[in-house]
């Protein structure tokens, strides 16, 4: 046409401008139609809000959590679309494969018919088909090819979306074969897209119209059939789904069985969060704060891709941006801005670069056999080579201006991550695995780098390959924009589909990695149990398994990696011959300069670097993404305990406490505490005791509010503190735990970090109340001594003093001591007790407490005994004797084993007696070195010393070894009382009457004897003083007669 119209003058007709344009309009619509529609249809399709639950608190610094899962009770019920069974999927599947087959007739017409008049000379000349012809015929094809993929990959196809293709499509065959029609029925010319055309009138189709209205014809018929049969389809299917409905519609209302509400329950919000005694429409699980889902673990760890779409990951992502995003500095803001202006400026210099290449070309050929040396051109393509690329000019300051953005969005996002994990309640921390959240908290540097690659590399990837596209149409022609289409179109579905076969391999590494840093933390934080049980070869072995899992299946990626590379690279390849070998030719033939080849090789081999990068960023988006799930799920999780929309903060606290027939279960069909029902006045001390699982450290946990009651009420000065703040609820309680977790730092910074604004003297004070004082400054960097991690650098009894010490600094008006004094001896137990309750510290305070030995609670204002979550008795220690009831059971079992101790003590002297009267030496000649007495867990008399000749416990020199000469001392007069009587016969009275005399000296040697049976570790004054305390507690009441005949 547009050698007819140069050249002879003749002007087309309106059905051949119609013809040309339809044909090269057609494939670009219908691919453009089919991404749109796709992307309406996964928007439609994602999970909609109803499917989702709105967390119920705000994030770290009031921006929002994403949405969780709602949790679906029926799964049975089906939209009101029912996806194509196998067989219609096929029918499709084979009418779309002869669809494209009909493009490919075309080709081959096309190329039948230039190859039959190759050569013809005269009137026709050389024959071939227009530019417009080319890309219908070859751009449909390709389209056509993919939509014939989708109807295989996709699971739910045919969809609306091929509808929309078929009717679109449908459409721009008639425009296509109607107005081709009208040319070759009426007077036209042949012979349009020869080189050299020679015009000639015909009139009517020749053989070659006819065959390529044929195929239009089928073609059209082919596109009909699948777009009336899925019409067809889907009508019938929504009839029966609407029947269905309907069925079930009448008989839910001719049910007499149902409900009056339509069997709806409906719980309208009555807010127990907010009263102890109503309920509400959450559930007991939800209430209580434990995992809502058990058979998990404490979040979510994805072992295969989830089926999302795109839009459903961007919205769940969407999460982040309120932290990455700086609102409140104008500063980075106006960076930002001037880094997208950098961006823009690098989008025209990549056009810049092979354009003035080609002029550079075109100015070096000589003109009238005349070189000249062109400088401006030379220029100019110097400076747009400095300019371009990412280690350009523009590239590094864009780099350099992002560096305080960064920062600022891996700032906010790490920090928010943290805090968010902090805000979570103790169910989620009593079932996480620490190596995964610390894992979790990492993944937000991916999530950082998925925003920069997205900001300043994907959006000006795709904006390079449009632009790409666009300048070969202006500069080359529609031939080569179809060309560099079709290339950049296959390529990039080739990385999405070998990518995304390919997520779940990289998953399983994600979590291999994630395993063996799991492993690796637990080893480590659990080193002294590797040791008690010399399992180092079976640690080592459990750590190279798991790096081999992870070499495993970091294997698998990486050759999965390298083959999609090769696919690449020929779809690549491919393209990039066909375009060189195209514009090579119409270079010989004259057509083209050699300029334009220089520029089209350049443009082209600019146009590999944004290919290549898309496939190694999709590699590095799935991996981040998938990281970035970890940390997505993390943010999901939601504290279970919570404050409420009308809650105070508590001012003011007297320490007054009461229960009112609280109810709670960790699990529903196992209540963990039932009716309990009791009062703390101010100023008094109430104790809990009974057996291990009896509901005393869950008494704890509702009271510091890390569980909500779900039944009942607690209340604090009158308060359900339901009705408080959290904050201001433990800004009050100081909690001495039985195991004490300490910071990896110095004994001031743990004891300052209940109180912040402590002065040192104020840390000594608090060190004297809890009779670590003098203990701290033996140590050699004193107070600036280092704890070790959790503290494991201290004995047990130092770190509970140093909890002690610790909650004396918080100050608080309710203390609650779990076992606080358990790793303690006897009288620095008292002397604790005895500043805590009765000195200035303990005044007016009210006291928790919960002991297993009983003879530190005597003293309580009332004791509490709890049996399976119920309160079985109450009273003073006198009161529940005198009761004769469970705590009398267990005063009895607890003097019987205090008495054994002491009969064990007095079998051990006397022994200790016999030997020396007998002067027996501990080495036996006739035993052959083995010493029956040594290898007694009850009668140890310990070694020869080697200065007096006589024994001293073993036990007792080896912990009695840091206290100082002291103690020393003691064991030495002992042990010379007794050896000053070898050889020398007394009778019974004057050794009892040696014994009182010496018993204050004695003592190291009883608390020796007592070790084994106490299973005690402590030092041997600490055990001489804890069994003195004892003996006088126990000599002090007396059980009613019937309690000692139960007994």
């Amino acid at each position: 046409m547009d050698a007819l119209e140069d050249g002879q003058g003749f002007q087309p007709s309106l059905a051949e401008v119609v013809f040309r344009n339809s044909q090269l309009c057609y494939p670009v619509v219908l691919l453009f139609a089919f991404i749109i529609s796709a992307a309406i249809h996964s928007i439609v399709t994602s999970k909609t809000e109803e499917e989702v639950v709105a967390p119920a608190v705000k994030g770290p610094g009031g921006k929002p959590l994403p949405f969780t899962k709602k949790r679906r009770e029926h799964h049975d019920a089906q939209g009101p679309f029912v996806h194509s069974g196998s067989v219609a999927k096929a029918v499709f599947q084979y009418l779309s494969a002869g669809l494209v087959l009909t493009f490919v007739a075309n080709g081959a017409a096309i190329a039948l018919h230039a190859l039959s008049a190759r050569g013809v000379k005269g009137e026709v000349g050389d024959w071939w088909c227009d530019e417009q012809r080319i890309v219908y015929v070859a751009g449909s094809a390709f389209f056509y090819v993919y939509v014939l993929i989708t109807l295989f990959d996709w699971e739910n196809s045919p969809n609306i979306v091929h509808f929309i293709t078929w009717i679109l499509g449908l459409f721009g065959e008639f425009v296509v074969l109607f107005s081709f029609a009208l040319i070759v029925t009426g007077n036209h010319y042949s012979n349009l897209g020869a080189k050299d055309p020679i015009p000639k009138l015909t009139n009517g189709p020749d053989s070659w119209d006819v065959v390529d209205l044929s195929i239009g014809a089928v073609r059209i018929l082919l596109i009909t059939v699948m777009a009336f049969t899925y019409a067809a389809l889907t009508t019938r299917k929504c009839i029966k789904e609407k029947q269905r409905y309907d069925e079930e519609a009448s008989q839910s209302d001719c049910d007499e069985t149902s409900p009056l509400l339509n069997g709806n329950h409906r719980n309208y919000q009555t807010d127990s969060n907010r009263r102890g005694d109503r309920r509400t429409s959450r559930t007991d699980s939800e209430e209580a704060g434990c995992p809502q889902r058990a058979a998990e673990a404490a979040f979510y760890r994805p072992e295969k891709l989830p089926h999302k779409t795109w839009f459903e990951y961007c919205r769940g992502y969407s999460v982040f941006f309120p932290y990455l995003w700086p609102a409140k500095s104008i500063r980075l803001q106006g960076i930002i801005l001037v880094c997208f202006f950098l961006v823009i400026l690098q989008r025209f210099v990549n056009i810049a670069v092979p354009a003035q290449m080609g002029r550079v070309t075109d100015a070096l050929e000589p003109k009238d056999g005349v070189f000249t040396m062109p400088w401006i051109q030379v220029g100019l393509l110097v400076l747009y080579k400095l300019l371009q690329g990412p280690s350009g000019l523009l590239g590094s300051l864009r780099s350099i201006l992002w560096i305080p953005v960064s920062q600022h969005t891996y700032r906010a996002l790490t920090t928010a991550a943290f805090e968010h994990v902090h805000s979570l309640s103790l169910d989620f921390h009593l079932g996480k695995r620490t190596g995964e959240v610390l894992s979790a908290l990492n993944k937000g540097a991916s999530i950082n780098q998925f925003l920069e690659q997205t900001t300043f590399q994907v959006v000006p990837m795709l904006i390079d390959l449009f632009v790409a596209i666009i300048f070969f149409y202006v500069k080359f022609g529609p031939m080569y924009a179809l060309f560099v289409s079709v290339i950049t179109f296959y390529y990039l579905y080739l990385t999405i589909r070998m990518a995304a076969t390919r997520a779940d391999q990289r998953r399983d590494m994600v979590n291999a990695d994630r395993e063996e840093e799991a492993v690796k933390n637990d080893s480590i934080t659990s080193y002294e149990t590797v040791k008690y049980f010399n399992a180092e070869k079976y640690e080592f072995a459990r750590y190279r398994n798991a790096i081999l899992n992870f070499q495993a299946a970091e294997a698998k990626v990486t050759w999965g990696m390298n083959h999609m590379n090769m696919c690449q690279s020929m779809v690549f390849m491919c393209g990039f011959l066909v375009i060189m070998m195209t514009c090579a030719y119409q270079v010989s033939q004259g057509t083209r300069t050699l300029g334009e080849f220089v520029s089209l090789i350049t443009y082209l081999g600019q146009l590999q670097g944004p290919l290549n990068f898309f496939g190694t960023f999709y590699r590095t988006v799935q991996q981040a993404m998938i990281s970035g799930e970890r940390l997505l799920e993390l943010f999901k999780i939601q504290p279970s305990v919570i404050d409420g929309p009308e809650v105070v903060d508590l001012a003011h606290c007297t320490g007054h406490l009461k229960w009112n027939n609280v109810g709670f279960s960790y699990d529903k069909r196992r209540p963990a505490l039932h009716d309990l029902t009791f009062e703390c006045k101010p100023g008094t001390t109430t104790a809990f005791v009974g057996e291990s699982g009896g509901g005393k450290s869950t008494v704890f946990r509702l009271m510091f509010r890390y569980y909500n009651c779900q039944e009942g009420s607690i209340q604090m000065d009158g308060h359900d503190v339901k009705d408080l703040t959290i904050d201001s609820v433990r800004r009050f309680i100081g909690v001495v735990p039985q195991d004490t977790i300490l910071f990896n730092e110095t004994l001031m910074y743990n004891l300052k970090y209940a109180n912040p604004n402590a002065t040192d003297e104020d840390v000594y004070d608090a060190c004297r109340a809890a009779a670590i004082h003098d203990r701290i400054l033996s140590f050699p960097d004193g107070y600036d001594t280092k704890v070790g991690e959790r503290g494991l650098r201290l004995s047990g009894g130092e770190k509970q003093r140093v909890a002690i010490a610790r909650t004396i600094l918080k100050n608080p008006q309710i203390i609650m001591l779990d076992e606080a004094t358990s790793a303690l001896d006897g009288e620095t137990e008292q002397k604790i007790q005895s500043k805590l309750i009765s000195g200035n510290f303990g005044a007016g305070r009210t006291l928790l407490i919960i002991a297993h030995r009983l003879s530190t609670i005597t003293h309580a204002d009332q004791i509490i005994v709890l049996h399976a979550g119920t309160m079985v008795e109450k009273g003073t220690h006198e009161e529940l004797l005198a009761l004769g009831g469970r705590y009398a059971s267990m005063w009895e079992k607890h003097c019987r084993a205090e008495r054994a101790a002491e009969h064990a003590l007095k079998a051990t002297l006397k022994a200790q007696k016999l030997l020396s009267r007998a002067n027996l030496s501990r080495d036996d000649d006739h035993s052959d070195g083995y010493d029956s007495m040594v290898s007694s867990t009850i009668l140890q008399t310990g070694l020869k010393s080697p200065n007096t000749g006589t024994s001293t416990p073993d036990n007792v020199s080896d912990t009695t070894s840091h206290k100082g000469s002291s103690s020393h001392s003691d064991d030495d007069s002992s042990n010379a009382s007794v050896s000053g009587s070898e050889g020398t016969l007394h009778d019974e009275a004057s050794d009892e009457s040696h014994e009182e005399d010496n018993h204050n000296n004695t003592y190291n040697r009883r608390a020796a004897a007592i070790q084994p049976i106490t299973g005690r570790r402590d030092s041997a004054e600490q055990i001489s003083a804890s069994y003195a305390s004892r003996s006088r507690l126990s000599s002090s009441y007396s059980l009613p007669p019937r309690v000692r005949a139960n007994s």
